[in-house]
């Protein structure tokens, strides 16, 4: 619920701090006094469009705060919003909106202290409140509204139709991509990826043309004779061309320290170092001759390496690959890739069968949902229409028709609400026939009903009683205090048979001084609030106006 409003520099109000409970709140004050803008204070604190015109005159910036306390579908509601948002989260429930609105232009939002945006503030705002006035009643007119009030009613399980809907858009969407696919770039590109698989099989790649590979035996090639020359002089070091190779002389060695070692036991180590360097040079020299021997000096070879290599270069920077392998790899995608286009006809024809399966699902599915949808609609008009007989409709009635459609994300139904004020005259679409007084209390008929199902927290109207009085006044106050009872109710009325029924009442004054008009609100409560019910009945002497209003606030107290 709102626990909390505060207002600086909005229009005609300078400065004013509103405080709500639960149940239903009244709000009062002669005209022009400010209690609507305490309506529009509430509407920029949940994203409404926000003019620089509204600033009070001569302020820099008008502030709006608004504090909500929240618990159970709500704050899982709202949390899972902010969460998703990436806003702080809710501490203990509670809920912090600020806004600033500047006289020349733009403004600030913050979410619990956080910055958001004015499109995220109208999401949240949507979660936490249904304002109604004279011009937002007509909301209730629009069929998409109708529908959900009514699926809110009959709480129609639509799950298992978004699901059919939601495997029949991607089906399409699939057959869609596919039928782009089979068009006039098909063949050349069908083309395209053949020559490509041609190019890449006819190079017949394999690891040993990887980068260093390739270049390490071009380079031998190409250096053949210095590695042949080099080879053999290295050989011919270790061999000895003196007549004593280095093999030899390590075994000489080898037979002197042997002899030290009967005098000089560390010595007997030195005697195996020595074996195992003789192997060592055995065997490098054998691994230089042998891998000299194997050089290639033919030109033919170099040419042969060489034209290898530069294929491999090119086709590595065609494909824009950083080795062999992702040449091979693209060589498999283009594969892939042919072997889709070249029998799309099949798959096409597969899809289509795919998106009539899903069609089918969905028409199904939503011939389940009309009808929990029609037998829903039978009982919310036959319940509306009796609040509407208590509302002063005596004559009146109100139907809910579901006509069939084509699927939509919402079902196959078009949703109308029906009023019929008069006997004898058949009823037409709410939107055409209804005055703003009447869809204000078809509006309210219609809260009461839903008020159970309903998990938006906070209803607010602005004289949903306006041109209406008496014995109607009455059943329209005992209307809000029964929404209230589920749901925390603000109402701005003029109405006292309204007001009295109100838990909470706070009546905005205004004041002149120093040539300025500031408005002011106050919480009325015993004597205080009776005297504001007097000033509201209005006509006759101070004392039965008084009178009368005790008795209409005893009476509301009781019922």
């Amino acid at each position: 619920m709102l626990t909390r409003l505060s207002v600086r520099n909005l229009a005609v109000v300078e400065k004013a701090d509103a405080e709500f409970g639960p149940g239903l709140n009244i709000i009062t004050g002669e005209t022009g006094s400010g209690k609507s803008v305490l309506k529009g204070a509430l509407g920029l604190a949940l994203g409404a469009r926000a003019a620089p015109s509204a600033v009070r005159e001569g302020a820099a910036e008008a502030r709006i705060e608004a504090e909500f306390q929240l618990s159970g579908d709500a704050l899982a509601a709202v949390g899972g919003f902010l969460d998703q948002s990436g806003l702080p989260p809710c501490e203990d429930g509670s809920l912090l909106i600020r806004r600033t609105v500047q006289a020349s232009g733009g403004g600030r939002i913050r979410v619990n202290d956080a910055a958001a945006t004015g499109k995220t503030l109208r999401k949240l705002g949507s979660l936490l409140a249904d304002l109604h006035g004279p011009d937002d009643s007509r909301a209730l007119a629009d069929g998409s509204v109708q529908r959900s009030m009514l699926d809110a009613y009959a709480r129609t399980d639509r799950s298992g139709y978004s699901a059919a809907w939601a495997g029949l858009a991607s089906a399409s969407a699939a057959l869609e991509s596919l039928r782009r696919e089979s068009g006039a770039g098909r063949d050349a590109e069908i083309e395209r990826l053949r020559d490509t698989i041609a190019e890449i099989d006819e190079a017949a790649l394999s690891p040993e043309d990887d980068g260093d590979a390739l270049t390490a035996r071009h380079a031998a090639a190409a250096h053949a004779a210095e590695i042949v020359e080099d080879a053999s002089a290295a050989c011919a070091a270790l061999d000895g061309d003196d007549g004593q190779s280095a093999a030899a002389a390590l075994i000489s060695a080898g037979a002197s320290i042997a002899s030290m070692a009967r005098f000089m036991p560390d010595a007997a180590e030195w005697r195996a170092s020595a074996e195992a360097a003789v192997v060592q040079v055995q065997e490098l020299s054998r691994a230089i001759s042998g891998a000299a021997s194997r050089i290639d000096a033919d030109p033919e070879t170099l040419a042969s390496i060489d034209a290898r290599l530069s294929l491999v270069r090119r086709l590595m920077r065609k494909y824009s690959a950083a080795g062999v392998q992702d040449v091979i790899d693209a060589r498999n995608a283009a594969a892939a890739r042919l072997e889709i286009l070249e029998n799309i006809g099949g798959r096409i024809a597969a899809q289509e069968k795919a998106v009539a399966d899903a069609r089918r699902a969905v028409d199904a599915a939503g011939a389940a949902l009309s009808a929990a949808r029609r037998k829903g609609a039978a009982k919310l008009a036959a319940a509306v229409t009796a609040e509407l007989r208590g509302l002063g409709f005596l004559k009146a009635f109100f139907d809910v028709s579901v006509e069939k459609t084509e699927p939509s994300p919402s079902g196959c139904d078009a949703v109308e609400f029906m009023f019929g004020p008069n006997p004898g005259e058949p009823s037409r679409p709410l939107g055409e026939i209804a005055s703003s007084g009447e869809m204000a209390r078809v509006l309210l008929a219609v809260e009461t009903v839903l008020a159970g199902v309903d998990s938006t927290p906070l209803l607010f109207f602005d004289e949903i009683d306006s041109n209406i009085g008496g014995e109607t006044g009455r059943a329209v106050g005992e209307r809000l205090r029964r929404v209230a009872a589920v749901r925390q109710v603000i109402a701005i009325t003029h109405l006292p048979q309204s007001a009295v029924y109100g838990a909470r009442h706070l009546a905005v004054s205004k004041s002149v001084s120093g040539g300025r008009t500031r408005s002011s609100v106050t919480l009325l409560e015993g004597e205080a609030r009776a005297a504001e019910i007097a000033r509201m009945l209005g006509g006759g002497a101070p004392a039965s106006a008084a009178a009368h209003a005790r008795e209409l606030l005893a009476a509301a107290k009781r019922g």
